[in-house]
């Protein structure tokens, strides 16, 4: 048993400062509240905007293509999408066969990218330009690019 005003004496003390996982973390939710805050006036928050970007960039993608771009969950992705879909803003519609769905912007989902993406380049200039500087940001970029195939390996 150990004192509950502090950790068991097992635990390394430590493991918030090396722990990939909690930084990484960390790291993301601090950026997702910068760019929420910012994106705030288009009711979205960061993540079904960048969701929304998504499947812009991709044009009509499966459900099961977008999960796997974006390293979701297709029930993740889909629980996600509905709500996009409830505002309108995608359309989910059956694919090729009974098993593959796809989604794609609608019109008022085009409308909403013009209104979200000067916003998103306002939460861009203030993180990179404003803060980490380019140079910096490349470097972390690339980082974090072989981050995501460290952890997928």
């Amino acid at each position: 048993m150990h004192d509950s005003l502090g950790p068991p004496a097992d635990l390394p003390a430590d493991i918030a400062a090396t722990c990939a996982c909690f930084n990484i973390r960390k790291a993301a939710r601090a950026v997702t509240a910068l760019y929420d805050a910012v994106l705030q006036p288009t009711g979205l928050r960061a993540t079904q905007a960048t969701l929304l970007v998504a499947v812009a960039t991709a044009g009509a993608p499966t459900l099961s293509r977008l999960a796997e771009a974006l390293l979701l969950d297709r029930t993740t992705l889909a629980r996600d999408l509905k709500l996009l879909a409830d505002q309108g803003l995608v359309s989910i519609t059956p694919g090729g066969d009974r098993r593959t769905r796809r989604v794609q912007l609608t019109d008022a989902g085009r409308e909403k990218m013009r209104e979200v993406v000067p916003l998103w380049r306002e939460a861009q200039a203030r993180f990179i330009a404003e803060g980490l500087g380019p140079e910096r940001w490349g470097r972390l970029y690339d980082d974090l690019q072989e981050v995501v195939k460290v952890a997928r390996a």
